[in-house]
C-alpha cells in the first residue's frame, strides 16, 4: 500500500473518533447556533454530517483537486442549504471549519509518528500543504453557496412580500378589493401592476375597488401608476373605483394639477361598495 493510500485509510479509521472529538470540545452558547443545540434530533444530525465530511476528505490524498471536488460539492451543497446551518451565523461555522482542520493537521502528525513506512520531511510538508489548501478552498465553496442559498431565500420572501402588499382580494363573485398600504415607489408599484392584472384575469373580476386610504403619500408618481393600472384594467375588461380619497389626498392632488374626474372615486371603500349596490 503506497504512502497516500495509508493516509487515507487512516483517517478513514479514525473518522468516527475524529467526530466525537470534535463534537465534545465544542464551547458554543448562542442559541442560534446549530453547534450549541441540546436537541438530540438536530446533534444527531450534526454528528453524521461532521462524519461524513471526513468519509470525503479522506479520499483528498488519493484524488485529484477537481476530482475531489467534483464529488465533495455535494457535501458542501446540502451543509449550505441546511436549515440548521442557514439560521447558524456564518462565522461560527468557519470557525468550526478551522478547528477541524487542527484536528487534521494532529492527526497527520500522529500517523507520521505510527507509520511504519518512512515519512520524508517534503511528504509531511506536501500533506500539510494539502490539508490547509483543501479546508481553504472548502471554507471559499462553502460561504459561496451560503451566500447564494441566502440570496435565493431573500428573493422568495421579497416576492411573497410583494404578493401580499398588493393582494386583491376577492369580494363576491367578480368583484375584488386591492388595498393599497403605505409608501408606493417606482418598483413597487410595477410589481402592483404585474400582479393586479394577473391576479384579476385569474379571478374572472369585472370590477375592482383599489383602496388608497392607506397610502400614506400620494405624488405625481403614485398618481400616474394608478392611472396607469386603471387603464390597463380597462383593457382587460374591469372597471375600477377609487375609494380612500382623503382631503388631504384630493388638495395635494389639486396642487399637483392631477385630475381625477375621469375616474370613479370614492371617499371611503363602505361609500363606493355602498353605491355600487344601490345601482
Amino acid at each position: 500500500m503506497n504512502k497516500n493510500e495509508a493516509l487515507r485509510m487512516f483517517f478513514l479509521k479514525h473518522a468516527d473518533q475524529l467526530t466525537e472529538e470534535w463534537y465534545e470540545s465544542i464551547e458554543d452558547n448562542d442559541p442560534e447556533s446549530v453547534y450549541a443545540s441540546t436537541h438530540p434530533e438536530v446533534i444527531s444530525v450534526l454528528k453524521d454530517q461532521n462524519n461524513e465530511f471526513h468519509l470525503y476528505i479522506a479520499d483528498v490524498f488519493i484524488k485529484n483537486e477537481k476530482e475531489f471536488f467534483d464529488s465533495f460539492e455535494t457535501w458542501i451543497l446540502k451543509i449550505a442549504e441546511d436549515g440548521e446551518h442557514v439560521r447558524t451565523p456564518i462565522h461560527y461555522i468557519i470557525r468550526e471549519f478551522f478547528r477541524v482542520r487542527k484536528q487534521y493537521l494532529t492527526y497527520l502528525n500522529q500517523f507520521v509518528e505510527e507509520c511504519e513506512q518512512d515519512i520524508t520531511q517534503e511528504e509531511l510538508d506536501e500533506w500539510n500543504e494539502l490539508i490547509v489548501r483543501v479546508f481553504d478552498i472548502t471554507v471559499y465553496k462553502f460561504v459561496e453557496e451560503h451566500h447564494q442559498h441566502s440570496k435565493r431565500l431573500l428573493e422568495a420572501h421579497k416576492e411573497l412580500i410583494n404578493e401580499l402588499s398588493s393582494p386583491v382580494i376577492p369580494l363576491s363573485d367578480h368583484i375584488a378589493i386591492l388595498p393599497l398600504v403605505g409608501d408606493i415607489d417606482t418598483a413597487r408599484a410595477r410589481r402592483i401592476l404585474e400582479n393586479t392584472l394577473t391576479r384579476c384575469a385569474e379571478q374572472q373580476v369585472n370590477h375592482l375597488y383599489i383602496d388608497i386610504s392607506g397610502v400614506v403619500i400620494v405624488d405625481t408618481m403614485v398618481a400616474h401608476q394608478i392611472f396607469q393600472l386603471i387603464d390597463a384594467l380597462k383593457l382587460i375588461g374591469v372597471e375600477s373605483t377609487i375609494s380612500g380619497v382623503r382631503p388631504e389626498i384630493a388638495i395635494t392632488a389639486s396642487h399637483l394639477g392631477l385630475s381625477f374626474e375621469n375616474i370613479s372615486t370614492k371617499s371611503t371603500l363602505a361609500n363606493a361598495m355602498a353605491s355600487r349596490m344601490r345601482k
